[in-house]
């Protein structure tokens, strides 16, 4: 009987985006967020003994920007060297061969499956055949299922890759391949990585996201960690997901209904707040609030957005470790809808033009001249993900809201 640590999607040195605005903002867990929580991966697999450890590619999130990230990785795997534990990897998109223009030596316990070609590593202590290959570059768009070999049947077999599999939305399409083609195989476990959030595909074989080790911005919250796996006599006992994330995101969704002040409505996300602190387990929390909702505070919060921004900032910090990284007002007001409004009505005509927008980048460009000569000056890092000149659905949306009820209260107290 054996265990053994499968995660993915490590990320090391990867900024957490969203807070890091804030004067106020935990900047020495954000900046260090990932090595803490690869710390925890290291410890666990040191207090539960396991056999080895899985890393399925991503583990650095892109070119070092000195050697410190290097040294910090070989330090980690010397620990696990000296408890005997080896360390078994792939590389992904973001850790691909060409991406990654800087190398050290890496400890001989630490075994990194060539991009050429399918390879496989065996532990023949635990009987263990573990199969894989890396990224060759940042877009794979090969099937490399096809070319692993297949099980040897007098083994536990590991398949080890980096994949969309058959695509997840928010991923790119890299390596993929069908789950059929996993099962071809005759594997007992594939152990993936690519997808963020923790998903088991299957379990007769085993195939299973971990998720990454830790939530980077608002679209990864809840717990994020890695998965410990029992086996015995070449069979799969137990599959279990541990947590390691250091600093926990969350969305907020509140329904002021109720509510007949803004008094009242701060006193009631207090509370919200406090049940999603109490789900941390101690780990600071950054949060997206989302007041959405029917209410005569309609016209006040919106009057009062920034003021009353500021005031539930002042409401989360009261609680401790806990920060606000947007607060986004959806309310409306039982009014009459604008269809029953005259054709004359410049609230009409308001509402129209605002809804027939695009909003869309080729606007944006249209209403800024200066607008690609501004994006091109910005650093790539910042242009990533959540690229704020390439808003998606949701924040085109929040925006068109935004617009509409900023103009619509500005003619309303111009009429009165």
């Amino acid at each position: 009987m054996f265990t053994f640590l499968h995660a993915a999607d490590i990320h090391l040195d990867s900024p957490l985006k969203g807070l890091e605005e804030y004067q106020d903002a935990p900047l020495e867990q954000i900046r260090l967020a990932a090595r803490r929580a690869f710390d925890n991966l290291i410890q666990l697999a040191l207090d539960e003994k396991v056999a080895f450890v899985l890393l399925a590619g991503d583990l650095y999130d892109g070119d070092w920007k000195d050697y410190n990230t290097g040294i910090y990785f070989v330090s980690r795997m010397g620990r696990l060297r000296e408890a005997g534990i080896p360390v078994i990897m792939v590389s992904g998109n973001h850790d691909a061969a060409s991406q990654i223009t800087r190398s050290l030596k890496l400890p001989d316990n630490v075994t990194l499956f060539p991009h050429r070609k399918a390879g496989t590593h065996l532990l023949d202590h635990y009987e263990v055949a573990i199969h894989g290959q890396s990224f060759s570059a940042r877009s794979v768009m090969d099937d490399l299922v096809r070319d692993f070999p297949q099980a040897d049947p007098s083994l536990f077999n590991i398949g080890l890759l980096h994949t969309s599999l058959n695509g997840r939305t928010g991923h790119e399409p890299y390596a993929p391949c069908t789950l059929d083609a996993l099962k071809s195989k005759g594997y007992h476990y594939w152990a993936l990585g690519h997808i963020h959030q923790r998903e088991e595909i299957c379990h007769d074989p085993w195939v299973v996201f971990p998720g990454n080790i830790q939530g980077r911005h608002i679209r990864e919250t809840g717990p994020r960690g890695c998965t410990l796996v029992s086996v015995d006599e070449a069979c799969v006992l137990k599959v279990e997901p541990r947590e390691l994330d250091v600093l926990r995101w969350a969305v907020c969704s509140v329904d002021p209904a109720g509510c007949d002040s803004l008094d009242s409505l701060s006193d009631l996300v207090r509370d919200h707040f406090e049940e999603e602190r109490a789900k941390t387990d101690g780990r600071p929390l950054a949060l997206r609030l989302i007041v959405d909702g029917i209410t005569p505070l309609h016209g006040q919060l919106h009057e009062r957005a920034l003021q009353w921004s500021e005031e539930i900032r002042a409401v989360a910090a009261m609680l401790g470790d806990v920060w606000i990284e947007k607060v986004v007002i959806k309310t409306r007001k039982r009014d009459e809808p604008a269809e029953n409004f005259t054709d004359e009505s410049p609230i009409r005509a308001l509402l129209k033009a605002v809804e027939s927008s695009p909003l869309e980048e080729s606007s944006l460009v249209a209403l800024v001249p200066e607008f690609d000569k501004l994006r091109s000056k910005l650093p790539s890092d910042l242009l990533a993900d959540g690229d704020p000149f390439r808003p998606g659905e949701e924040e085109l949306s929040i925006l068109r809201e935004e617009v509409k009820e900023l103009l619509k209260g500005r003619i309303e107290r111009g009429a009165s």
